[in-house]
């Protein structure tokens, strides 16, 4: 069964926190062609995953998608946003276990929510449209075979590797960094970067069991 980022068991870069919405005021923009190419392999890639389905082992599927994760998502920016402030005074240590948990979650939620396959599809628009700090949206369609379509798009931020995604939009408002950022708060409020770090390796394990 395939499942999308508003899964109830695991939300892409969330913890079982309710969703944020808002608006997101946006403008029209020429579309980069590397930007929405970008998001295009991303999603053959979840296509190639949910291909070889559940009977292959989780970390096969893990490591087959772990390329397309990195070459998509500034995981680094992603995890600093989340965790906010306190990202600046944290050790290089905890930094260095925070980035890694984060990264084998992140991977894990996708192959996990993106499980099986039986003629879905995604259609990734060929336009972009841009924020007032120049990030361009790439946006994408998910269609099950019966016609049920959800919406994702992904906000792209150009740095010096090129563009990666930094923030998903479901159906269009709902920033998932803005919701994981809450969770995030709480957590570390309870025990700072060894509690979101073992948070994080908890459910990984819960993910790959359930995968």
């Amino acid at each position: 069964m395939t499942r999308l980022l508003i899964d109830r068991r695991s939300v892409l870069w969330l913890g079982g926190s309710a969703g944020v919405a808002g608006f997101i005021p946006f403008a029209r923009a020429v579309a980069d062609p590397a930007a929405v190419a970008l998001i295009q392999s991303f999603c053959n890639a979840l296509i190639q995953v949910m291909r070889l389905g559940a009977t292959t082992p989780f970390s096969q599927r893990l490591n087959v998608l772990a390329p397309a994760i990195d070459a998509t998502f500034d995981l680094d920016r992603i995890l600093q946003v989340s965790v906010g402030l306190g990202w600046s005074a944290m050790p290089p240590a905890q930094k260095a276990a925070l980035q890694t948990a984060f990264r084998t979650y992140t991977i894990a939620s996708y192959v996990n929510n993106f499980d099986s396959y039986n003629g879905q599809r995604f259609t990734v628009s060929p336009a972009t449209r841009s924020l007032a700090n120049g990030d361009q949206v790439v946006a994408t369609q998910f269609t099950s075979p019966s016609g049920e379509s959800h919406r994702l798009d992904y906000v792209m931020n150009r740095g010096p590797r090129g563009w990666r995604a930094v923030d998903v939009l479901q159906d269009g408002t709902i920033s998932q960094v803005a919701v994981q950022r809450s969770d995030f708060r709480q957590t570390l409020l309870r025990g700072g970067a060894p509690a979101l770090v073992a948070s994080l390796q908890r459910k990984t394990q819960q993910l790959s069991r359930g995968g």
